[in-house]
């Protein structure tokens, strides 16, 4: 067994003679003997806590000068527990298929003893991409099905295919990836990426505690990283994945910079920007009763971002290039690109400079790294005359007019000049205090224990979205009925509504607000001369969170993400009630938790015949060392302590 093992990592560690990545083919990998990687198989008691492990990630990716090419991936992965069957029984493979060529390689499975149990997919079926039904999508992608037999546990499935490259959607760029880290363990990995030697890429390690092999020759560079016995990271509460020392990654881009990303879109759209005399018109009545520039261009954001339907087209060079004004007109849809190009149309035809902007809908760009691949999602700017941009999602109907989307607040943004240049930008950031949910209840209680008040509850920045949601479809009074009857019970028992005020989520000038006045619900109860008042609004328990961290491995090895444990917003939430005359509230003592993770204050006050119970949060961004985790549990431990649910009024004697 030894000797099989130093055979093996003889293999993955050498390099060809010449500086050539192996031609894998349906015959199998040169490179690399597979009757060793299987006798890599482990027994399962010695992985108790897994169900499945990678005896062997492989990946060999082909480049060519121009960004055509090849990618080829391997998985020789061991079967340990039942619960693994399915995720490696089927697998789904997708591709372009007007750029893109697809070959499966083999798929097998093989016995612990090296038998070969089925050299084939028991069922194999090729398709297209399925359309969604909310938001349509239409696309060149296809889809590449198979089903593996006779996998159990014990069982070694092994499968290679292969994505050759046609047609790069921008000559000359390519971005290659690769993680070391799997999410199982993994005994051998292997990358190996061959480029011409005229081409200079950008390599970005990340966290290796191995060093890459590098081999030129003959015009051609083969960069080779291998390494074997990569251990599971366990994850841990509130990880940052961004900023810890585990993940072990790999990114390389070709020599393109973000202004061939950007000359290349002003190539594909700057005759993209025509309006026709019809959209001048219906421009016209959506602008109607506009009384500034600004107003106009919010109508124009409405009507794009509402009334013309996402469908997301994504064929051929459509995948990149928008359609014309006029077409989106006509058919009344169109994809995040389309509704960037013609607002960007129609607000240039108002003299306003405007400019469609490149970005990813999930952020994570390394602005260090320029692909055209790293960006999936288009949106528009207006520049300023102050200077900045104020920025329009067209495809986002419920994020008003110059509020940048909470998905890539702070990340790296393309913008497109009208003759072509590329300007770099950052999103601005919400500060904690615009991002704010306010929920208060006030009325007044009588002597038998009922209380009768008002309800209310708004939201700004990235809170506000969930509230719009909820009402962004009219209400029937059916509806209206309904909601006002689950708040009033969820406040206190038996309360019954009096009447309630909402809004329409789908009105961006409209403040998220809404209100339910409520009678009749049973606040307190009697004790005696006494009421034992329900606090409506307690604090949620931290013991959860608490025992998640206690049972997590030791010592902590990753930083502390802080928009995990409550993130760049804040929360204010009071109950304000009149007691009956002669009552005095027996008050819980109040709890002032201030830490790097988060604020939180909690105050209990009577004033007169007033009591008033508040509890505010306000929590930040960016991370913490994983050394600080007592601090982070002494937090949490602190909140736990304001965990008063009952408030004693007692009657004057």
């Amino acid at each position: 067994m030894r000797h099989h093992w130093i055979t093996l990592g003889l293999l993955l560690a050498a390099a060809p003679l010449a500086a050539q990545a192996p031609r894998i083919t349906e015959a199998g990998d040169p490179s690399v003997r597979s009757d060793t990687i299987y006798r890599l198989a482990v027994k399962a008691q010695d992985y108790p806590e897994e169900s499945s492990v990678l005896l062997l990630d492989d990946g060999v990716v082909v480049v060519e000068a121009d960004g055509r090419g090849s990618r080829t991936y391997r998985t020789v992965a061991q079967v340990l527990t039942q619960e693994a069957v399915e995720s490696l029984a089927e697998n789904t493979f997708s591709w372009d298929g007007r750029r893109e060529k697809f070959r499966l390689n083999w798929a097998r499975v093989i016995g612990p003893d090296g038998r070969v149990v089925s050299d084939k997919p028991s069922h194999d079926q090729e398709s297209t991409s399925t359309p969604g039904e909310s938001a349509p999508v239409y696309t060149d992608q296809r889809i590449r099905r198979i089903t593996m037999g006779g996998v159990v546990p014990g069982m070694i499935v092994d499968y290679s295919y292969t994505v050759e490259t046609l047609e790069p959607v921008l000559p000359g760029d390519f971005l290659a990836q690769w993680s070391v880290h799997t999410g199982r363990p993994t005994l051998r990995s292997r990358y190996l990426l061959e480029i011409p030697s005229s081409v200079q890429p950008r390599i970005l390690e990340h966290n290796l505690n191995f060093a890459r092999r590098t081999r030129t020759a003959g015009g051609r560079t083969l960069y080779n990283w291998s390494t074997r016995d990569v251990a599971k990271v366990e994850p841990e509460p509130f990880m940052a994945r961004d900023s810890n020392r585990l993940y072990m990654n790999i990114l390389v881009t070709g020599p393109t910079t973000w202004a061939d990303v950007a000359r290349w879109y002003h190539g594909l759209s700057a005759n993209r920007y025509e309006v026709t005399p019809e959209l001048r018109a219906r421009m016209a009545e959506v602008v109607r009763g506009a009384r500034t520039r600004e107003d106009s261009l919010r109508a124009l954001h409405r009507w794009i971002a509402q009334d013309i339907r996402y469908v997301s087209l994504s064929l051929g060079i459509g995948g990149y290039q928008p359609r014309t004004p006029a077409q989106v007109l006509e058919t009344q849809y169109g994809d995040c690109k389309d509704k960037a190009t013609l607002f960007v149309a129609l607000a240039r035809s108002m003299g306003v400079k405007a400019y469609p902007v490149i970005l990813s809908s999930g952020g994570g760009v390394r602005r260090d790294m320029p692909s055209v691949e790293q960006f999936d999602h288009m949106i528009a700017a207006v520049e300023r005359p102050e200077g900045g941009y104020t920025y329009l999602d067209l495809t986002a109907e419920l994020i008003p007019y110059g509020e940048v989307s909470p998905g890539y607040q702070g990340e790296f943004g393309l913008v497109v000049k009208q003759d072509g240049t590329a300007e770099e930008i950052t999103f601005p950031l919400n500060e904690p205090s615009a991002n704010r949910s306010e929920s208060l209840l006030a009325g007044e209680l009588d002597a038998q224990g009922l209380f009768r008040g008002q309800w209310m509850q708004r939201a700004t920045g990235s809170l506000q979205y969930e509230l719009r949601s909820a009402f962004a479809n009219p209400f029937t009074p059916k509806d209206r009925e309904e909601f006002s009857r689950a708040i009033a019970g969820r406040v206190f028992t038996g309360a019954v509504t009096d009447s309630v005020r909402l809004f329409n989520g789908r009105d961006l000038t409209a403040r998220p607000e809404l209100s339910v006045w409520l009678s009749r619900g049973r606040a307190a109860t009697r004790s005696g001369g006494d009421l034992i008042l329900t606090l409506p609004m307690a604090n949620g328990s931290m013991d959860a969170v608490l025992a998640e961290i206690a049972a997590a491995p030791t010592p902590r090895r990753t930083d502390i993400d802080l928009n995990a444990v409550m993130g760049p917003v804040q929360t204010l939430s009071e109950f304000r009630v009149a007691l009956p005359e002669g009552y005095r509230a027996r008050l819980p003592q109040g709890v002032r938790a201030e830490s790097e993770f988060g604020s939180y204050v909690s105050e209990y006050v009577q004033e007169g015949q007033t009591l008033r119970v508040t509890r505010r949060f306000s929590g930040y961004r960016g991370t913490a060392p994983g050394s600080h985790l007592p601090a982070l549990v002494a937090w949490f431990e602190a909140l736990n302590r304001d965990d008063a649910r009952l408030v004693v009024l007692e009657a004057a004697k």
